[in-house]
């Protein structure tokens, strides 16, 4: 076999794995191989359940032996994201206060899984509870960028991205809540999507902002973005926010094109504070679209500078709400140091939770609080509103918008942990997405003069992933020369 299998893509190991070239033993046996490479130096998991894998892989293995109809990704080694429950494995979010938490049952994207017979390798790092930019706010480990370990990941997702850029998993799960996915993929060099609001379900992920978070699949191409949101997208009754509509096959169309395609160039995500090698790889980007028959039009978004403040109040303000269950009582850690109820809830709230949590927890507890509900909370609502209507008006007349995924490429492990708001500029070109529920992929599109990926960003019309994933496979294809089938 010339290609390792950990360097095929979901696609290929499909076709191999139909046409008996291979068996998911063998294919789980070189990911878990290859995660004891690459481990120690990467930390990208969290927990890893090697034998609880290879069961199950031998259970495809002889279910295809059998003739029995499998789905596509039958047998396919996946890492999920430690914040998305999985039955009888610890689920973590990263945090000490949610250590020793073993669910009892499925989030329904694992039901999904689990029903097409997936070989799930463990569960990945993340910044606590899904709060950061870097991985570096996880309560276990700092995850490394496999690209160069000195650099971080990016974050929240940083484990699921790092995974499958060090080919520790053939593809993950993260959540996005604003930038999550898109942000760790940009700096990692993979592709990662950030589905519709409301297109996957939530049941079972443990919530950060419920208005904002979605489940979305990190993968080494976009074919393969395709194949896994085949898997997870639907209605759930579980889930009071998910979409009861028809969903299509996303890899149907893929390869039509972008001629006659509407790409709009928000001029105000290439002004101040980007990065100008970052800027110019981006704006190449936009040159090559225009070389594969779309039509580039320069559009304003005015909104942009209030996206990030109206966002950290809406998901502060929602995590304040979110968190305030885990308070030592049910489940997850329970400080030995109180003498009262008041002290239980105290002390363990204070042990259990990182800096990072307590601060977006405070913050959104005093913009909710009496007197200052209408001044931040409700302002910030007025403002998504504001976004909203901004992107409406840009899709009234294009199909997608293109941008840069952050102002800047990966940076330095410990760079930026001791000045947050800077580490909150980075996200000022993912959250409008969520704050407006709207899908998004981001797809590597080139590298700096120090050899780190630069990301770029399609956002489309709600609902209108495969309009995405067309338009990001054409680049993928122009630009690689089709070695990403």
């Amino acid at each position: 076999m010339s290609k390792q299998l950990t360097s095929m893509y979901v696609s290929e190991l499909i076709e191999g794995l139909e046409t008996k070239q291979f068996s998911s033993v063998e294919i789980t046996k070189e990911y878990l191989s290859k995660i004891d490479e690459k481990e120690k130096s990467v930390n990208a998991y969290i927990t890893i359940s090697a034998d609880k894998a290879l069961e199950k892989a031998k259970e495809v293995d002889e279910k295809r032996q059998a003739g029995v109809k499998l789905a596509p990704i039958a047998g396919i080694p996946v890492g999920i994201k430690d914040n998305i429950c999985t039955n009888g494995i610890r689920t973590t979010c990263a945090s000490k206060i949610l250590s020793n938490f073993i669910p009892v049952y499925d989030a329904t994207v694992m039901e999904k899984l689990n029903k097409d017979d997936i070989v799930m390798l463990g569960k990945l790092n993340m910044d606590e509870f899904a709060m950061g930019s870097t991985t570096e706010n996880s309560a276990f480990k700092k995850t490394s960028n496999p690209v160069n370990l000195e650099y971080v990941p990016g974050g929240s997702s940083g484990g699921s991205a790092a995974a499958v850029a060090a080919e520790e998993a053939a593809f993950t799960l993260g959540s996005d809540t604003g930038g999550s996915i898109r942000q760790p993929a940009a700096f990692c060099g993979v592709v990662g999507m950030k589905p519709t609001y409301g297109t996957v379900s939530r049941y079972g992920l443990i919530a950060f902002a419920s208005s904002l978070d979605q489940i979305g699949p990190v993968t080494k191409n976009v074919r393969d973005s395709a194949i896994v949101l085949n898997a997870i997208t639907g209605h759930d009754a579980k889930d009071s926010t998910s979409v009861n509509r028809a969903y299509s096959d996303y890899t149907k169309g893929i390869e039509n094109g972008v001629k006659g395609l509407k790409i709009a160039l928000p001029k105000e995500y290439f002004a101040e504070g980007i990065n100008e090698e970052v800027k110019t790889i981006v704006l190449n980007a936009a040159k090559q679209y225009e070389k594969l028959g779309a039509q580039i039009v320069e559009v304003s978004m005015s909104t942009i500078d209030y996206s990030l403040p109206a966002y950290y109040v809406i998901s502060s303000a929602e995590a304040s709400s979110n968190l305030a269950r885990f308070d030592g009582v049910k489940y997850g850690l329970r400080s030995e140091n109180y003498s009262n109820i008041d002290e239980l809830y105290k002390m363990s709230r204070s042990e259990g939770f990182g800096d990072e949590v307590k601060r977006r927890i405070m913050l959104g507890s005093f913009a909710l609080s009496s007197g200052y509900y209408d001044a931040y909370y409700k302002k910030a609502l007025q403002v998504r509103t504001l976004v909203v209507n901004d992107f409406n008006n840009i899709f009234s007349t294009c199909d997608v918008i293109l941008s840069p995924v952050a102002p800047t490429v990966a940076f330095k492990l410990g760079e930026k942990t001791t000045n947050p708001l800077e580490m909150y500029m980075g996200d000022i070109y993912t959250v409008p997405v969520n704050i407006a529920g709207l899908p998004a992929i981001s797809l590597p599109c080139g590298k700096d003069s120090k050899g780190l990926p630069v990301g770029m960003q399609l956002i489309g019309k709600p609902f209108r992933e495969a309009d995405l994933l067309r338009t990001a496979y054409a680049y993928e294809q122009d630009i690689y020369m089709g070695g990403a089938k």
